[in-house]
This record gives structure tokens, sequence and C-alpha cells, in this order.
């Protein structure tokens, strides 16, 4: 069997999660920060920002409560993968050392809000990216957009524009992640989330048999609102974002949602610290990952 038909089989088959691990040049300050390392650590430039949030990511990734008995996959910034772990490339090392299946984040962020969402930006190297995934071994994709209001016309853009790069990735051979986001603070959550699940369903229900994506979904409203996605043919695997709820919460809300698992980053490295030493750091880094495996058995 190849490596990639063991990922497929481990991604449908087995008990465990996806560790988010992709956080990009808007949002790697913020993640450092709430590591306990300020933009003064760093000089402010991209190039050693980038630096301390791989040291970040490797002392996550090599430590021995990190590996694939709990997660699944984990997906990576572009940095990332171009970097190494303890020799390795970084996609190589998750899979050969940890059995964890490599996931790579491909969208360029978010466009300016129009009509209550944010669309993703033009990425006209995807096809370069994409191939260069291959290349590393990596199993599939990650692209997030934002719904920030309850707006059907917007919320259809979103859509289209997610499962028509999807099907460009499966060409490639690769898993698309689609991951329309709902901001937790949208006013109408619960509306825009209906608006949401009809055009996934259409999306859905025009694939043909060849074409399977995976979803990426915020935390419903109503407990296994996504739930009929896990038995679509089309459909590997439903993920849920942490989307800023505290891990206890965001874990009850997934509890709640059966044959739903996380993709968690937030709510994953919550509690974690540059200053800690590595006995601190593994017990709090062990605590998170049981606790979000935990609620994704359910």
């Amino acid at each position: 069997m190849t490596a990639s038909a063991q990922q497929l089989e481990k991604i449908a088959r087995a008990d465990g999660f996806i560790a988010a691990l992709d956080q990009s040049g808007g949002s790697t300050p913020k993640a450092l920060q709430l590591y306990g390392i300020a933009p003064g650590e760093y000089g402010g430039g991209d190039e050693e920002m980038f630096a301390k949030v791989h040291q970040m990511r490797t002392r996550i990734i090599t430590n021995p409560a990190f590996h694939g008995d709990q997660i699944l996959a984990a997906i990576l910034f572009e940095n990332t993968v171009d970097r190494e772990i303890e020799g390795k490339p970084s996609a190589q090392y998750l899979w050969q050392e940890k059995r964890i299946v490599p996931i790579l984040k491909v969208d360029k962020g978010l466009a300016e809000e129009a009509d209550g969402v944010q669309l993703m930006k033009p990425n006209p190297d995807l096809e370069t990216l994409l191939e260069k995934a291959v290349a590393q071994g990596i199993f599939g994709t990650k692209m997030r957009s934002l719904i920030k209001h309850a707006n059907a016309a917007g919320i259809a853009a979103v859509v289209a524009q997610q499962f028509d790069i999807g099907k460009t990735i499966i060409r490639h051979g690769l898993m698309p992640i689609i991951e329309p986001e709902v901001d937790i603070h949208c006013a109408q959550k619960a509306a825009a989330e209906v608006m949401l699940k009809d055009e996934i369903t259409a999306q859905l229900d025009g694939l043909n048999d060849r074409q399977r994506i995976m979803l990426k979904l915020t935390l419903p409203e109503t407990a296994d609102f996504y739930q009929s996605y896990t038995a679509q043919p089309n459909c590997l695997k439903v993920a849920a974002l942490s989307g800023g709820y505290p891990r206890a919460e965001a874990c009850q809300r997934l509890a709640d949602n059966h044959a739903m698992i996380a993709s968690f980053s937030r709510a994953l490295t919550e509690g974690l610290s540059a200053q800690q030493t590595e006995a601190e750091f593994t017990a709090k880094l062990s605590a998170a990952i049981a606790a979000i495996a935990a609620a994704s058995a359910t």
C-alpha cells in the first residue's frame, strides 16, 4: 500500500483529530504572543518571526505527547513545509516519525469584506504550490474563507469559490479541506449556518464519484447540524474549528456533535508557553490532546 493510500485509510478509519499548526503571516504574531514571545524578541522581521514560530511548532511536533495514536493529521503553513524538523523535511517527519498525515494550507489569506463575507484572495501560484505539495508527500490541503453575516449571496459565493478551487486540488491528486468559517460572533450565526448547509449540500450533490473532499466547519448552534455529511460518500471527514472558543467550551460543543472531529488551532496550543520546562510543556500538551481526542470520539 502506498503512503497516500495508508494516509487515506488512516483519515477514514482511525480515531483522533486534526492539529491545526498553520498560523500564517497575519496570525503568527498573535500566536507567538500567546506562547509568551513578544514581537521585540524577534526584531519584527518576517524571517526571524517565522524562525521563532517554527521553533514553537517543532517543540510541539517533536514532543512525545504529539503522536499518531491520537492525532490523525496536522495542517502546516507553507513556510513550515519549506523547513526541516530534526534533519527531515517537516511533512516527511510528520508521517515517517509520528504517523501523522501532513496537510498544507494553500490559501493566501482573506479578501476585503463584501456581501457579509470574506472570500479568499486570488492565488495565481496555486498550481505550483500543489505540485510542491505532491513532491513533498503531502496528503491534502486546507483553505479558509470567513462568513461574518447571514447574507445568502455572500455565502453562496464563498462555497462556490471553495468548491471550484477544491476541484483543481483534486485534479492534482490531493484531498481538499474546505473551510467556510462562520464567525462565532456573527449576530445571526444559526441563520448563516442554515444558508451555508444548503450551499454545501448543493455543491456536494454536484460532485462525481471520484471527487472527494473534507469539510472544516465552525461548531454549530444546533447539535449534530452537520451530521448528515458524515455519511455523504463524497465527504471523507467533517472537522470542526475552535473559532476562538476557549478549549473547554470548544470541546463541550464538539462532544455534542457526533462523528465530527476537531481541527483546533488556538484551543490546542492554549496554555503552552516558551517559558515552561519540558516537563510542564509536555503535561500541558498531553492534557490538551487528551481532552480534544475525547471530544472527537463522540
